[in-house]
C-alpha cells in the first residue's frame, strides 16, 4: 500500500506522514467474562459479533455492552464518537465509525482523529475502504489471520489539506447515501416478492384470469412423482461444464475450477443436466441450503455430481416449468424436506434424502392458466428486482472509482465550491 502511494507524484499540498502522527492509534480489550458486573453496562462495545455492522459507514449498535466496572478493571478504553475502527482478525480490513462512544476488543485498531487541523475521521474511513484489499493481504496466521501492531505503527497515508479531506469526505457520503437508498429499494422489492410468492403459491391470493374473473378452481393435491420424472443421463464426456446449487438462496452457478479437481477430465459418471431441467442437492449440512431446488436456466446444458436429484416435468402441457421454478424457490416445501431426511444417514455431518421420499411429497397445484399467471407476476418482481441489483452494483463501482481518484490526489476539489477539477 505504501509503495503505490510513494511511487506517484502528491498533488500539491498534499502530505505524506505516519498515521500515528495524525490521529492517536487505540486498541482494545475484553473485560473478564468471569465477573458478571463487567458486562450488560450500557457501554456499546464492539467485537467479532459485529462484523456484519462494519463496511457501513456509522456503527449504532454493538451486540454486547460492557459496564463502567468493565472498564476500570481491564485495558479497555471508552473512544468518542467520531472514532474510527478497523478489524485486524476474523473479517480482516473491515471498517466503521463510531455514531457513540464505544469500546472495542483486542481485535480491533481504532483511531481517534482528534486534532481537526489533520486527520477528518470520514477521510480516514474511506482511505481504509479503498485499501481493504491491502489489509487483507498483510494479514497471516495459520487458524485465525490477523495483522500484528508492527504493522499499523509503520502505515502511512497521503492527506491533502484538512478542508480538502472535508469536502472529499463530503462527496463520498453523497454516493453512500444514493448506495443506502437504492439498497433499502432493493431490500423492500426482495420482501414484497417473497410475500407475494407466500399469498399466490398457497392460494391465499388469487389472480384473474384473461377474462377478468378470479380464478376459483379448487387446487389439486398431487406427489411430486405425478408431475415430474427423474433425470439419470450420465455425462459420458458430452459437456464440461459443472454446475452446482450454492449460497443461501440455492443459486445455480457455474463451477470452471472443478474442472482441475475431478478425478476425470471428461466428467464421466456426473449427471448430465439440460436446460430447464431441475436439480436438487439429496445431501445437505449448513453448507447446503435446504430446499435448494433451481432450474438450469442460463446454460445449455452442465453436469452435477450424483448427489444431486435431476428432474424435468413428465406433463410439460399441462405443468408450466417457470411456475414451479418460484415454488421450489419460495422455501415452501423446507419443512416437507426436513421430516423425509434420514438421521441415520448421516456422513461427515451430512444428512440424505432419498429420491422416492422426494418424489413422494405432495404439493398443491394450481389450474395451467393460473400457474402462467402466478409465474408471470412473479417473474416481473423478479425482472425488477435485477434492475435494483444492476444499479446498486453500478453506484458501488462508481463510487469505487471514485474513491480511487479523490483519495490518491488524481482528482482535486476545491474547497470553496463543490465541482472537482483536474489536478
Amino acid at each position: 500500500m505504501a509503495r503505490e502511494i510513494t511511487l506517484q507524484k502528491l498533488p500539491v499540498g498534499w502530505n505524506y506522514d505516519l498515521l500515528d502522527n495524525l490521529a492517536e492509534r487505540c486498541s482494545g480489550h475484553t473485560p473478564s467474562k468471569s465477573f458478571p458486573e463487567y458486562w450488560n453496562g450500557g457501554i456499546k462495545w464492539i467485537s467479532l459479533a459485529d462484523s456484519c455492522r462494519l463496511d457501513k459507514g456509522y456503527v449504532y449498535e454493538t451486540d454486547k455492552e460492557i459496564s463502567l466496572e468493565g472498564v476500570k478493571n481491564s485495558s479497555a478504553e471508552v473512544h468518542p464518537a467520531e472514532t474510527v475502527v478497523l478489524s485486524r482478525d476474523a473479517g480482516v480490513g473491515k471498517s466503521g465509525v463510531m455514531a457513540t462512544p464505544m469500546a472495542v476488543s483486542q481485535h480491533f485498531i481504532a483511531w481517534k482523529c482528534d486534532n481537526k487541523e489533520k486527520l477528518h475521521s470520514w477521510y480516514l474511513y474511506n482511505w481504509l475502504q479503498l485499501n481493504k484489499e491491502e489489509f487483507e493481504r498483510q494479514a497471516v496466521g495459520s487458524t485465525i489471520k490477523t495483522i500484528g501492531l508492527p504493522y499499523f505503527k509503520k502505515l502511512r497515508i497521503a492527506v491533502p489539506p484538512f478542508g480538502e479531506q472535508k469536502k472529499i469526505a463530503q462527496i463520498l457520503s453523497a454516493w453512500d447515501k444514493a448506495i443506502s437508498v437504492s439498497e433499502k429499494l432493493l431490500t423492500n422489492s426482495q420482501q414484497q416478492k417473497k410475500a407475494l410468492m407466500q399469498q399466490l403459491l398457497t392460494g391465499k391470493k388469487r389472480l384473474l384470469d384473461d377474462n377478468g374473473t378470479r380464478f376459483s378452481e379448487i387446487w389439486g393435491l398431487y406427489a411430486l412423482s405425478k408431475l415430474f420424472q427423474r433425470v439419470t443421463t450420465k455425462n459420458n464426456g458430452k459437456s464440461t461444464n459443472v454446475v452446482t446449487i450454492s449460497g443461501q438462496h440455492g443459486l445455480i452457478k457455474q463451477e470452471a475450477f472443478f474442472k482441475k479437481t475431478v478425478a476425470s477430465d471428461t466428467l464421466d459418471g456426473y449427471f448430465l443436466l439440460k436446460k430447464g431441467q431441475f436439480a436438487y442437492n439429496k445431501s445437505y449440512s449448513n453448507g447446503y441450503p435446504m430446499g435448494a431446488i433451481k432450474r438450469l436456466n442460463r446454460y445449455p446444458e452442465g453436469v452435477v455430481t450424483t448427489l444431486y436429484i435431476c428432474f424435468e416435468l413428465s406433463t410439460p402441457k399441462e405443468s408450466f416449468g417457470d411456475y414451479w421454478e418460484h415454488y421450489f424457490e419460495s422455501g415452501l416445501l423446507n419443512n416437507s424436506l426436513s421430516q423425509i431426511a434420514h438421521e441415520g444417514g448421516r456422513a461427515h455431518g451430512l444428512l440424505n434424502v432419498k429420491p422416492s421420499d422426494f418424489f413422494s411429497l405432495k404439493v398443491p397445484v394450481p389450474g395451467f392458466e393460473e400457474q402462467q399467471k402466478i409465474a408471470a407476476v412473479l417473474s416481473a418482481a423478479d425482472a425488477e428486482i435485477s434492475t435494483l441489483e444492476k444499479k446498486l452494483a453500478c453506484l458501488k463501482d462508481e463510487k469505487k472509482a471514485l474513491m480511487q481518484q479523490l483519495l490518491t490526489g488524481k482528482r482535486r476539489v476545491k474547497v470553496d465550491a463543490e465541482e472537482a477539477v483536474s489536478a
